[in-house]
């Protein structure tokens, strides 16, 4: 071993960017394991490298011992042959002896360079797993090298990521050489090495993707506080400015539309609604179910539900293609939606009115109609007489007050079927309909 070993640590250290003492340290070890399987496992050896020279010294010590007591010669030396090294040696002193490396042999030598290879190896890829965890959230771009069985295999550089295929988006195509941009949401440390694990789908690689094209979301003038998306056909966006005279809309927008479209295009046509956040949550609803206009919302706390109404002919605005608007919404929101025309919400009010004024004529409580089933005047008629004395416990000319009630207040009439996806003029959604649930969120729709 001479100066070619410096030169090679110096160029590994540079090429690789691991640190030298490191290389040193590994060196030191794979010789020492080395020394002990040539030799044997009981030695005391030391391994030292010169960083003048080049050169590794092996040293073995072993403990100087009365003639005569010797047990193992590996790691003990008899004191008359102790004093052929060193005259003025004694008893329990420790002697230092040195290992030619040359005599480590062939197979020795091998398998020190493996070991050195593997450490390295283990090395590099620290290095690489302590880089990428510390990148969790930021924008990647790579070219795509092979399909693998959970999805396509994208070359970064140092090393290899794989984009899965849910995180890809729906109807988007790849072949090898393709350049991919993506965002590093998990870094797994495996027995083969770092696994970087990237995708497009993921909500936060819009909010990425806004962050790095809209330089007043980078400087925290303009905060994103939720994202809802559909990924490839549609996405929702609720923003926040810091300052008074920032329009967070206008900022993400850009000048003739620029920062969105770029967005647009990186994302290969999605279309995006800009929405203004607000802290209050009937306003922040109104503004996420636009293009929508929405008449009134009643917001229940304790269920965290928003029933919202709308004019008749704003309902398939409301709902938008396979219920993709309110969808959206409730996933920003987080709060379940329940949308209703006002045909049908001032329909379903009047029948409310009506039970509690059959109750007060029939003398029973509101709950004990609930309470025997009877949810509805059309329950009510249906019922026989038999059925209201058992249930409800009333007089028959109680029963009769109370049909001539529900006459008054509720005539019969001809139903009409309506449609299934539009049950009655009402419409529910919550944040549960997808996987990707939102954080905050306002209005002010900007779609490109």
């Amino acid at each position: 071993m001479n100066l070619e070993l410096k030169k090679a640590i110096d160029q590994i250290s540079k090429d690789k960017g691991l640190d030298r003492n490191m290389l040193i340290d590994t060196l030191e070890d794979a010789v020492r394991t080395s020394v002990l399987r040539r030799f044997s496992e009981d030695m005391d050896v030391e391994v030292s490298y010169n960083d003048d020279t080049g050169d590794i010294e092996v040293y073995q010590f072993k403990i100087v011992m009365a003639d005569g007591d010797m047990a193992n010669p590996d790691t003990q030396i008899e004191l008359t042959d102790a004093l052929a090294h060193d005259p003025s040696v004694q008893v329990d002193d420790e002697m230092g002896f040195r290992v030619k490396v040359e005599d480590l042999g062939r197979i020795a030598a091998q398998s020190a360079k493996q070991v050195i290879i593997q450490r390295m190896r283990d090395a590099e890829q620290e290095i690489i797993y302590s880089e990428y965890k510390d990148r969790l959230g930021e924008i990647v771009s790579g070219i795509v090298q092979r399909r693998d069985k959970g999805g396509w295999v994208v070359n970064l550089g140092r090393t290899e990521a794989i984009l899965p295929r849910e995180e890809q988006i729906p109807r988007e195509h790849y072949k090898r050489g393709d350049r991919v941009q993506a965002l590093i949401i998990e870094v797994r440390q495996e027995g083969r090495g770092p696994q970087v694990v990237i995708s497009r789908a993921h909500r936060d690689y819009m909010a990425a993707l806004f962050r790095r094209e809209v330089p007043e979301v980078d400087d925290g003038v303009v905060q994103i506080m939720g994202v809802a998306r559909d990924p490839g056909s549609r996405a929702k966006v609720a923003v926040l400015s810091r300052e008074r005279d920032v329009d967070p809309v206008g900022a993400c927008v850009g000048v003739r539309g620029s920062r969105i479209q770029n967005i647009v295009q990186e994302l290969h046509g999605e279309r995006i609604d800009i929405v203004v956040w607000s802290a209050d949550i009937a306003t922040y609803a109104r503004n996420s179910l636009a293009p929508a206009l929405v008449s009134r919302i009643v917001v229940d706390e304790e269920e965290n539900l928003l029933e919202v109404i709308v004019p008749d002919d704003q309902l398939t605005n409301a709902i938008g293609r396979k219920g993709q608007n309110v969808k959206l919404a409730a996933r920003l929101l987080g709060w379940k939606v329940d949308i209703f025309t006002e045909t049908r919400y001032n329909e379903a009010n009047a029948i409310g009115h009506g039970l509690e004024q059959v109750a007060s004529v029939a003398e029973v409580s509101i709950e004990a109609l609930l309470g025997a089933g009877f949810s509805s005047l059309d329950k009510l008629r249906q019922a026989t007489d038999q059925e209201l004395s058992d249930k409800l416990t009333i007089s028959a000319s109680r029963i009769a007050d109370l049909r001539s009630a529900i006459n008054f207040l509720a005539p019969v009439v001809e139903s009409t079927p309506e449609s299934s996806a539009v049950e009655l003029g009402k419409v529910h959604a919550s944040e549960e309909d997808s996987s990707q649930d939102a954080e905050g969120g306002a209005e002010e729709d900007a779609q490109a």
